[in-house]
């Protein structure tokens, strides 16, 4: 999924907001010809409210998908940024040879593939199957097996380009705003379909704590117990313990490239011991959410969305995971309390309706996305609960208010930062 304006460069006014029975409505004001006075509001107001109430609830839950990494850069040479679908396509391509590539491409040649790399995994999953009875070295059976393991060792690759030196100011943004609500109400979950480490590190640069399902032992070792856990500080002049800020819980849906299977046991690691724990892309990612570890977040997701006084804001995710999109569309029909937020780039299709200077852009539904659909049908009708913005990650990440200011430890470690930077930076 890809933004039209430059992700670098956050452009609320062209942050829209659906309205029933009008369309898109511009986020600024629309002003007379002196410049001054407001002809007709726009919706920033309605944004802004609908952002803070969110905030404000008692369960507060981010859902992010491959389109919240696509803001993320790196300037240094020849470091790749986040890729998208041809971008794995083209890594796949380079990994297994053009002659490899092509051969198994044609024994798809009948089905309309378009270069989509999950389609293309999903029809090898489908030809194993039916060779499953096959041996191994069957000469049916091993190319397939061959272009499997070698494409998703090229995905695995591919996918790791955050480094301490890309930019990540949009996950920093969200990090911190997301992680500082009060330390009474219960922490924010932020679920991802991202293999990338954008939202760790993120975390790691401004010394905010992840609760993520592993222990904080030597080796780092996943167990769903840990998510019950909290951080907190004892002091010896108080009775009771207080809850420390700066704490979210991360729930990864379809893995991470940081997690190892060894033994049984899934640990995180960067070395190649042991399997990666990550649900590639192809049709088969439905099954795989209910096996564990997936199932522990899948679980811990659909719970969360039937907790009274939830909020839900989404953000880069397409709604193409039916294992991720059904449970949201039941929990919009059971739990009448649940707030959903929608942010996504892809709600106005046409660029240059887009750029025009209309105030209020008419509605052209995109028929293909059933769920997307369905949501839009529940805004036309009127449903308070539901919101739909037409926006990129980072314009979310400006638009959502900061509802604590800088914290002492948060300009403490800025000041710190100071001292381990050389002395000619200093100047």
């Amino acid at each position: 999924m890809s933004g039209y304006w430059d992700d670098r460069d956050p452009k609320r006014e062209n942050f829209r907001l659906f309205m029933s029975g009008e369309g898109w409505k511009n986020f600024a004001d629309k002003l007379a010809d002196d410049k001054k006075t407001v002809e007709e509001p726009g919706s920033g107001n309605l944004i802004q409210s609908a952002l803070l109430n969110a905030l404000n609830s008692t369960h507060l839950l981010f859902l992010t998908g491959a389109g919240t990494s696509i803001c993320a850069r790196n300037e240094a040479e020849l470091k790749q940024d986040a890729p998208g679908m041809s971008d794995l396509w083209t890594a796949v391509e380079t990994k297994v040879g053009q002659t490899q590539f092509k051969s198994i491409c044609d024994q798809f040649s009948g089905a309309n593939i378009d270069k989509n790399i999950e389609k293309l995994l999903s029809l090898c999953k489908i030809q194993l199957e039916l060779l499953e009875l096959a041996k191994d070295d069957d000469p049916k059976k091993k190319p397939i097996l061959d272009f499997v393991k070698n494409a998703e060792a090229a995905i695995l690759k591919r996918v790791d380009f955050v480094d301490d030196k890309t930019t990540i100011d949009a996950h920093s943004l969200i990090v911190r705003k997301i992680g500082r609500r009060g330390i009474r109400k219960p922490r924010t979950k932020l679920y991802t379909t991202n293999y990338d480490l954008c939202f760790e590190e993120a975390a790691r640069r401004q010394r905010f704590t992840i609760i993520d399902g592993f222990s904080h032992s030597l080796d780092q070792v996943y167990d769903r117990s840990h998510f019950d856990q909290d951080i907190v500080r004892r002091e010896n002049a108080k009775d009771a313990p207080d809850y420390i800020a700066n704490v979210f819980h991360l729930y990864k849906l379809h893995g991470s490239l940081d997690w190892r299977r060894v033994d049984g046991e899934i640990l995180r690691s960067r070395g190649d011991n042991g399997s990666p724990v990550l649900i590639y892309p192809r049709s088969s990612k439905y099954q795989e959410a209910f096996e564990a570890p997936y199932l522990d977040m899948m679980g811990a997701f659909q719970a969360a969305l039937r907790e009274p006084d939830s909020a839900l804001i989404v953000c880069g995710f397409g709604f193409n995971d039916d294992h991720i999109s059904r449970p949201i569309l039941a929990a919009m029909e059971a739990n009448m309390s649940l707030r959903l937020i929608v942010c996504d780039p892809a709600f106005i299709q046409d660029e240059e309706s887009l750029a025009a200077s209309e105030h209020v852009i008419p509605d052209v539904p995109d028929e293909k996305n059933t769920f997307l659909l369905r949501l839009r049908k529940l805004a036309e009708s009127g449903d308070p609960r539901i919101h739909l913005i037409n926006g990129r990650f980072s314009d979310l990440a400006v638009a959502l208010p900061d509802l604590i200011g800088e914290s002492d430890r948060e300009r403490h470690i800025a000041r710190t930062k100071l001292l381990r930077e050389p002395v000619e930076a200093v100047k």
